[in-house]
């Protein structure tokens, strides 16, 4: 690795830390003040009463209810689009397999893409659909973090906090304030922000490509084999697609939905022109789910508790970046034996360039596929299926762990908390105590919802992936065979079944199999893990404080901390070992000679 590489990796990291407390305190703040002033108008025209606490149950019922209605209202757009305005290139209407899987993806913060935004989305669908379920969706994971977080600091209560309240003020106070800001500097970058229609341009040169040939009835030419038949097309002309991208890139990042305007998300010029956005971007990325570990200290009254998390977080993001990176720069060995120069200088980036953007080249790229996965965010600036096969285990890994490693807004912590609990309970186990987490005991009821938790990934995950490779709908879209195209299957439902959206591109998943199973899997992911979280939050809010006592295991000490990142690990790897052996494992032995 180089110093520079060294150098804008360090930067990252100390920018990220620097504005975590400032923002975390904000964001505590924003949670525990008293609504007043454009909440209470909101409130009374909404008709709902911002005194009214909810019971767990109640609070579940409400975020259910939302966000289903949220799924409808996507599904919907996308069936009609083509009779609704804003729609200046008249794209037809979604199918019915793909409309399901966008609303799933969307409503439930994963934002996997199926599609392409520009040859498939109108602006309204993108604005009214896409863009409002980014706020919503990352709404309702702070919510329901704020909702456990209270579980710790009340006693002997029946309520956890109001759903409704909670939401407003996630999306009023924190994401658009933050989206506008960062929208505008965005499009001072040269994001586009735009109505028009796409524009036609005129290159300097003529350009020759292939595509499919068709008869006189536009229908597809295919030769005697059944296979497609291609035709040379020679053209100095280029469609630029534009539209009201910088809204949607904001709130993509900041609310780690990651869904991209465009097909290419943001590889592409018109998403993510410069170094500066490229920065910011991956910057808004980690900034929410950073900052809420210290908002989690500050409402439990003990800032070392939430320090604790972000540095195991902290500490296993760095490891992985410094696997990830180093993977990349090393290229791969098979051209090296070829005579190809992938040593980096002045002259050139060197490693493995392919997939990835000269802009930014592969340490931007590298880290952004660690940032990108440590966070349930999934936007790319590179191509992971262009990674080397270590490179590319990096990032499926990571959202293996749970999406736990920053994670999603508010869901990233409230998994992080489970594993804590997990990780005391274990401790407790070792010294024959009743485990304590933060003055509550955690007992039966507490690891069974953990259990549930922790389980339900791997089950969508594994369970998932063996039924595409069985089943002769799910064998149809792999595209490589081998380890590699196992590896894409893989990802694919790693991605869906933890909620992260990002993807090897060399599975063809918009066809009705894959955009039914994983548009289950995202959903099954999101909300049977919601709900035992809510059951935790009621069941420790109805529970005494017990004060902390000579047996107390310390949650904020470095002790604590290497007990986290030990519980994260080995969970991930005695899950998903086996199946990463089959897949980046063996692709890299095959890579380096050792078949």
């Amino acid at each position: 690795m180089t110093a520079q590489g060294l150098l804008q990796i360090a930067i990252y990291i100390v920018v990220l830390l620097a504005l975590v407390k400032p923002l975390g305190a904000y964001m505590a703040r924003i949670y525990q003040d008293q609504p007043a002033g454009l909440e209470n108008r909101l409130y009374r025209l909404c008709g709902i009463d911002a005194r009214q606490e909810m019971s767990w149950v109640q609070y579940a019922l409400a975020l259910l209810v939302f966000n289903l209605l949220g799924l409808l209202a996507v599904y919907a757009l996308q069936r009609w689009q083509d009779v609704l305005p804003l729609n200046p290139q008249g794209l037809p209407a979604v199918s019915p397999d793909s409309a399901f899987n966008t609303a799933a993806s969307f409503t439930s913060n994963t934002n996997w893409q199926g599609y392409g935004g520009e040859t498939t989305m109108s602006y309204l669908t993108q604005m009214l659909g896409l863009t409002v379920q980014n706020f919503l969706s990352a709404a309702s994971g702070m919510a329901v973090l704020v909702a456990l977080i209270r579980g710790f600091t009340r006693r002997n209560s029946e309520s956890i906090g109001n759903f409704w309240v909670d939401m407003t003020r996630s999306t009023l106070y924190i994401l658009l304030p933050l989206s506008f800001v960062l929208a505008l500097v965005l499009v001072s970058q040269g994001v586009v922000q735009t109505f028009k229609s796409y524009q036609m341009v005129t290159m300097q040169e003529a350009v020759s490509y292939q595509q499919p040939k068709q008869n006189a009835a536009g229908k597809a030419v295919t030769d005697a084999a059944g296979k497609p038949v291609t035709e040379t097309v020679k053209t100095q002309q280029q469609t630029l697609a534009l539209g009201p991208a910088a809204s949607q890139i904001a709130i993509k990042e900041l609310g780690t939905n990651g869904g991209g305007f465009f097909n290419v998300n943001s590889a592409h010029p018109f998403e993510n022109p410069t170094p500066l956005s490229n920065f910011l971007e991956m910057l808004a990325i980690l900034l929410i789910p950073a900052a809420l570990c210290y908002t989690f200290g500050v409402i439990v009254g003990d800032t070392r508790q939430g320090w604790a998390i972000l540095a195991a977080m902290t500490l296993v993001f760095v490891a992985l970046v410094f696997v990830a990176v180093p993977a990349e720069q090393a290229g791969n060995p098979a051209l090296a034996t070829l005579g190809a120069d992938q040593t980096a200088s002045s002259q050139q980036a060197g490693g493995n360039m392919e997939g990835k953007e000269t802009r930014f080249g592969i340490v931007n790229s590298a880290l952004w596929a660690v940032a990108t996965t440590a966070a349930s965010n999934g936007s790319v600036n590179s191509m992971h299926d262009s990674f080397t096969p270590i490179g590319g285990m990096v990032p499926m890994w990571l959202m293996q762990l749970g999406e736990v490693i920053f994670g999603g807004v508010g869901s990233g912590l409230y998994g992080m908390i489970v594993f804590a609990i997990v990780a005391v309970f274990i401790a407790g186990l070792m010294i024959g105590r009743t485990p304590e987490y933060l003055g509550k005991k955690i007992e039966a009821y507490e690891m069974k919802m953990a259990a549930v938790i922790i389980l339900i990934p791997p089950l969508m995950v594994l369970g998932g992936t063996a039924m595409a490779l069985m089943l002769d709908a799910g064998k149809a879209s792999i595209f490589n065979l081998g380890a590699h195209g196992f590896s894409e299957v893989l990802y694919a439902f790693s991605s869906a079944g933890n909620n992260n959206g990002s993807a090897f591109g060399g599975l063809s998943a918009n066809v009705p199999f894959y955009n039914l199973m994983l548009g289950l899997a995202m959903l099954f992911s999101r909300y049977w893990l919601i709900v035992p979280v809510l059951a935790i939050a009621g069941s420790l809010a109805a529970k005494k404080s017990v004060p902390a006592g000579a047996g107390t295991l310390p949650t904020h000490t470095p002790l604590f901390v290497v007990l986290l990142i030990v519980t994260v690990v080995m969970v991930g790897a005695l899950t998903f070992v086996p199946a990463l052996a089959l897949g980046p494992i063996v692709e890299q032995l095959q890579m380096t000679g050792h078949h």
